[in-house]
């Protein structure tokens, strides 16, 4: 019995020592670098070829900064914002998932630009992509000051070191409606402290006031009158504005004067059988005036190409520019400083399956961003 009992004490003394061996050997382990090499796992190539159909959907793979986070002191140079914002449509609604399906569409962007004479995404410039500007869905006049607030955020970025100033990034927009326009404007001229020369590539006027629709206070605005209250607020450079490829019907006979009146001048889109490509580039740098003074900015609405190159978009006017067309008429303006850019009214749903609305929106913004990146280049 008495040996019994001895052997019964050294086996549980020993089921204790290996107990707190194991504890022991646990805290070690918990405590241990957590990035230390697991021989069971493998070695990855972390320099293998990705293809252009993977990844996250930023646009044309840029990096993803989150741009409105507090505190954030990350620079850049040309940013990417999307407006998921279509509650300003006449027509056919959809434009909401524009900035979404551009970015899609941008999957193949990449590389350099023969015509322009540069490759944008390896130069001096930091691009990123900030994502999309959250709004509410629910009211027109919060979304706009919504959007508005959130694009001055963006626009006047902190100092950061090596700065004297701080400075105002160009800033590219993926739309959503044509609305989207009028708060990126109010932010832009007072990021700038002046009136910006805006060209408008439509097939609309978009000058029509209120009136023209039968509404009234509080739902003044709208994806046709943006540039009405942009003109109304002097937001915009008179005399060197311009609409470029109008070609729709008017509701009133004298719409051309009170456009004119508002300070716009008109090319349109029928004016390229009198004088040619070279003419509509000629006439459009004619009213913009020296160069080196004017403070350019893009407004494309996607319409204002053929609707064969272009059936994704809600209010559809055939006779457009032709995609060469539309791509040597921008190239063009390759010598101006184009603070911002946005191509509007995508509207997927009525893209066809091959998705060339998209994708020829998101060829258009690589042409903006390789003569951004090249007018900085030559310019420094």
């Amino acid at each position: 019995m008495f040996s019994y009992s001895i052997v019964s004490i050294a086996l549980a003394s020993l089921c204790l020592i290996k107990a707190d061996a194991h504890q022991v050997a646990y805290q070690q382990n918990s405590q241990a670098d957590p990035f230390a090499v697991n021989s069971k796992r493998p070695v990855l190539d972390k320099d293998s070829y990705v293809p252009s159909f993977a990844g996250i959907s930023t646009f044309a793979h840029l990096p993803y900064v989150q741009c409105w986070e507090e505190n954030v002191a990350e620079d850049y140079d040309i940013a990417v914002m999307g407006v998921p914002y279509d509650i300003g449509v006449t027509f056919r609604t959809g434009a909401r998932f524009g900035p979404s399906s551009i970015r899609l569409g941008s999957m193949r962007t990449k590389g350099y630009n023969s015509e322009i004479g540069v490759n944008p995404f390896r130069s001096w410039a930091k691009l990123v992509d900030c994502g999309d500007i959250p709004f509410t869905p629910f009211d027109s006049l919060q979304a706009i000051h919504q959007i508005e607030q959130y694009t001055k955020y963006l626009l006047n970025r902190p100092l950061v070191p090596g700065q004297s100033a701080p400075k105002i990034p160009q800033l590219v927009t993926l739309g959503g409606d044509h609305t989207v326009l009028l708060p990126v404007l109010r932010a832009m001229a007072e990021a700038h402290g002046r009136p910006i020369s805006v060209i408008h590539f439509d097939s609309h006027l978009d000058t029509w006031s209120p009136e023209a629709y039968g509404i009234k206070p509080p739902s003044l605005f709208n994806h046709g009158n943006p540039l009405f209250h942009a003109a109304k607020e002097g937001l915009i450079a008179n005399g060197t504005s311009m609409h470029v490829g109008i070609r729709s019907s008017l509701y009133e006979e004298d719409d051309f004067a009170k456009d004119e009146a508002l300070g716009f001048r008109i090319i349109k889109a029928n004016d390229i059988f009198d004088i040619g490509v070279d003419g509509i580039i000629a006439r459009m740098k004619e009213i913009l005036g020296d160069k080196n003074d004017a403070l350019v900015y893009l407004s494309i609405d996607i319409d204002v190409v053929d609707p064969s190159a272009a059936p994704g978009t809600g209010t559809i006017e055939s006779g457009g520019f032709l995609v060469r067309e539309m791509r040597r008429i921008i190239r063009s303006l390759r010598d101006y400083q184009l603070v911002g850019a946005d191509v509007v009214e995508v509207s997927p749903p009525y893209d066809n399956p091959a998705q060339i609305t998209s994708i020829l929106a998101a060829d258009l913004i690589y042409e903006i961003m390789s003569m951004m990146v090249k007018h900085g280049e030559e310019a420094n």
